[in-house]
């Protein structure tokens, strides 16, 4: 049995902030036998404070952007110290030197295992970040993963190249806020928080697969995150979720036996025929 935990969680632009917070979550999680802990997008320096009126996009004054970090740098390292014999995975705002990405990581005590830049980028965020090129799995502790950041879930071609590759678990990072027009009182009635859910639960189920996704929580800027921090298996099924409260969602899964199931009789990766699908099938 793997145990996952997916965390619904606050983290602004004030570093020690965010470690103090991590560094409190690693420890439940430790306590609750968690083996992979999947931690939201931004996690160290915060997302953006807007994206733009209705679409269009604004450009933000620096003093607005969260720090430019290093994959390779003492932050990161950070991280995985705190991490020790758990995979925790992270998101942050890299730099090249040249360009800044809206990047994960996944780490543990011996250092960095995979890294993931976003490559889908919605409203305005194309302003501060450029985008990533690619999706694959690495291997881990825990198993073969793949990650994937927030709007890229929208894609199943992101997810299903992720499978294709052999990844049995995806973990996704988010900051998905709550609808900027006609947005509902209740997080749980409003119709991007439905989005965020059938997301999650599609992509799991039609690649069969575990989905673990974060999100941040609370509010920054002009953005209202919707929370819901969750372990969805493999039918579909959501294990375990925060709703849409901060928290975090755990869930144990003998994953090997949990996809074979799933698969054993309508196997979708195994019955794809992608001879059929035209432009842009994944092979």
């Amino acid at each position: 049995m793997t145990t996952f935990a997916a965390v619904a969680a606050p983290f602004g632009r004030d570093l020690d902030a965010a470690f103090a917070r991590i560094e409190g979550l690693v420890a439940d999680a430790r306590a609750r036998g968690v083996q992979l802990l999947a931690l939201p997008e931004a996690t160290l320096g915060g997302y953006l404070a807007s994206l733009g009126d209705h679409g269009v996009a604004e450009v933000l004054p620096e003093h607005a952007l969260p720090p430019a970090l290093d994959v390779d740098g003492p932050e990161v390292a950070r991280l995985a110290a705190v991490a020790g014999d758990m995979v925790v995975t992270a998101g942050f705002c890299e730099s090249d030197g040249t360009d800044r990405y809206n990047t994960a990581v996944a780490v543990t005590g011996d250092g960095v295992l995979g890294v993931h830049r976003k490559v889908h980028q919605p409203l305005g965020e194309s302003n501060v970040y450029a985008a990533g090129d690619g999706f694959a799995a690495f291997e881990t502790p825990v198993g073969r993963i793949g990650m994937m950041i927030c709007y890229d879930k929208a894609f199943p071609e992101a997810a299903r190249t992720l499978a294709v590759d052999g990844a049995e678990v995806v973990v996704c990072m988010s900051a998905w806020p709550g609808s900027r027009t006609g947005a509902a009182a209740d997080l749980a009635e409003d119709r991007w928080t439905r989005r965020f859910d059938l997301f999650d639960q599609a992509r799991a189920l039609e690649n069969q697969i575990v989905w673990v996704s974060a999100n941040q929580s609370g509010t920054f800027g002009s953005l209202r995150f919707v929370c819901s921090a969750k372990v969805v298996g493999p039918g579909g099924d959501v294990l375990a979720t925060t709703g849409t409260a901060p928290g975090t969602a755990v869930a144990s899964i003998d994953v090997g036996e949990a996809l074979a199931g799933a698969r054993r009789a309508m196997g979708h990766l195994r019955d794809r025929r992608p001879e059929t699908y035209g432009v842009g099938a994944v092979a």
